[in-house]
């Protein structure tokens, strides 16, 4: 029931983001229209609003609204937002291209010195567009640090938008009727509205929920797990599994929030701990965080979690390296619930010192019918165990034999290239391919 309510909303949403991107092409044509012109130049037109108006639903699907992001998980939507922003981009930049190959005079409107005001706000607008896809392709080529483009990403959006809104306005072809000036209006309003509710309104309410540092507690492998505790507010109920947006030695007016995995357990919401291994930038701060520091959660989200396939007979948990903290969470609510089914957890491992949670994993085999494979990529002498990395004859190996639907839900986090292979090597020994779940932080 639970799986078919979960399908439901995301076939709805989906719906719903077909209907608003394809409104104002629609809507335009009802009602008078204007003299048609040729061909080639209705369809740029059509392409404008069009990418104009999946770009406005750009601010939405970053927006962090949990009943849209629910169905499918923060990380495919911030996928699917990468993703369409190309498509966007294309539409966008597909617009003039028509028009100069068309109609080559209307070259001289990249002129920006001589050109009306309509076409220096649209080819203001894609000047800038092509400036934040290419920030945002190759922010770490060009050694852009997250934080800072972050905020640039916001301000070139935001500007792109306005300077197109702007374009349509004073091109006026389609906004011949007072009715259709008001459509573009109200997605002006609506635009407005969302940087408010992003800006000001959640940050708002972000702080009047703090939390404090409760310990700090260095783990194995470099990591170190961050225990923090509601002040003056219930706390936050999540599923395990899932993940928040972490806001550190700043207010949450700020754009310095970081999205880590949640690693205690669901059944205890007075103390959230965060394990997180130091990889420079924010990381590096966490072991000097004090006891009593403020700290603000923005969350939970993420549908990378057990609680969202309570039907499974048994789970596999398949991690590499700090990969583990998601899986630790969903393992230590299943021993809190005394939940018996059988579990394996294949665990990736560049050494034995590495493993984070090591002795805690050796607790929860006590505590739960849970079997524990280490694969180590530099074992030490000694070792007994498995060796290299997770491998489609290794899973063929530890996996259930019975591979129908619906009969195993395997979980994997780790590094990219590691959940790749991983995922492959499943499809290969037929698991099916709605069984196997991933959580990905490659948001940027």
């Amino acid at each position: 029931m639970r799986r078919t309510r979960i399908l439901l909303q995301a076939v709805f949403w989906i719906l719903v983001y077909i209907f608003l991107a394809t409104a104002p092409l629609i809507i335009l044509k009802i009602g008078e229209v204007p003299e048609k012109r040729e061909p080639w130049r209705e369809l740029s037109v059509a392409l404008g609003f069009a990418g104009l108006a999946m770009m406005t639903l750009q601010f939405v699907l970053t927006a962090r609204f949990k009943t849209i992001k629910s169905p499918y998980g923060a990380d495919v939507v911030y996928h699917f937002h990468r993703q369409i922003s190309l498509v966007t981009a294309a539409l966008i930049l597909v617009h003039p291209l028509l028009l100069f190959v068309n109609a080559p005079q209307t070259l001289q409107l990249l002129n920006l010195a001589s050109a009306p005001w309509r076409a220096r706000m649209g080819v203001s607008a894609v000047i800038l567009l092509l400036i934040l896809i290419a920030i945002s392709l190759w922010r770490k080529s060009f050694k852009i640090e997250y934080t800072h483009w972050r905020i640039w990403h916001g301000i070139l959006a935001t500007i792109v938008v306005a300077l197109s809104m702007a374009h349509i306005v004073l091109a006026r072809h389609y906004l011949n009727l007072p009715w259709k000036q008001v459509l573009w209006i109200i997605y002006g309003v609506f635009w407005v509205g969302l940087l408010a509710y992003l800006r000001i309104i959640k940050p708002m309410q972000l702080l009047r929920r703090p939390y404090v540092v409760d310990e700090v507690v260095p783990q194995r492998g470099n990591a170190w797990t961050l225990v923090v505790k509601p002040e003056g507010h219930d706390g936050m109920k999540f599923m395990p599994g899932q993940f928040a947006w972490l806001t550190a030695w700043i207010s949450p007016f700020s754009d310095a929030e970081h999205p880590f995995s949640i690693s205690s357990s669901a059944s205890q919401t007075d103390r959230l701990a965060f394990t997180i291994k130091e990889l420079g930038d924010f990381t590096s701060t966490i072991k000097t965080m004090q006891k009593g520091q403020k700290v603000y959660l923005d969350g939970p989200f993420g549908a990378f979690s057990v609680d969202r396939h309570s039907h499974a007979p048994q789970f596999v948990f398949i991690a590499g390296g700090v990969g583990i903290t998601p899986m630790m969470s969903m393992l230590s609510t299943l021993a809190d619930r005394g939940d018996q089914r059988p579990l394996l957890l294949i665990y990736a491992n560049k050494d034995w010192e590495s493993v984070i949670f090591r002795e805690e994993i050796t607790d929860l085999e006590t505590r739960l019918n849970l079997e524990v494979v280490h694969v180590l990529n530099s074992p030490p002498d000694g070792w007994t165990g498995e060796t290299g990395f997770v491998s489609q004859e290794l899973l063929d190996r530890y996996l259930p034999k019975d591979k129908a639907r619906d009969t195993t839900e395997v979980f994997i986090c780790g590094p990219e290239p590691m959940m790749n292979a991983v995922e492959q090597a499943l499809i290969r020994i037929g698991v099916p391919f709605g069984d196997f779940h991933s959580e990905r932080f490659n948001l940027v």
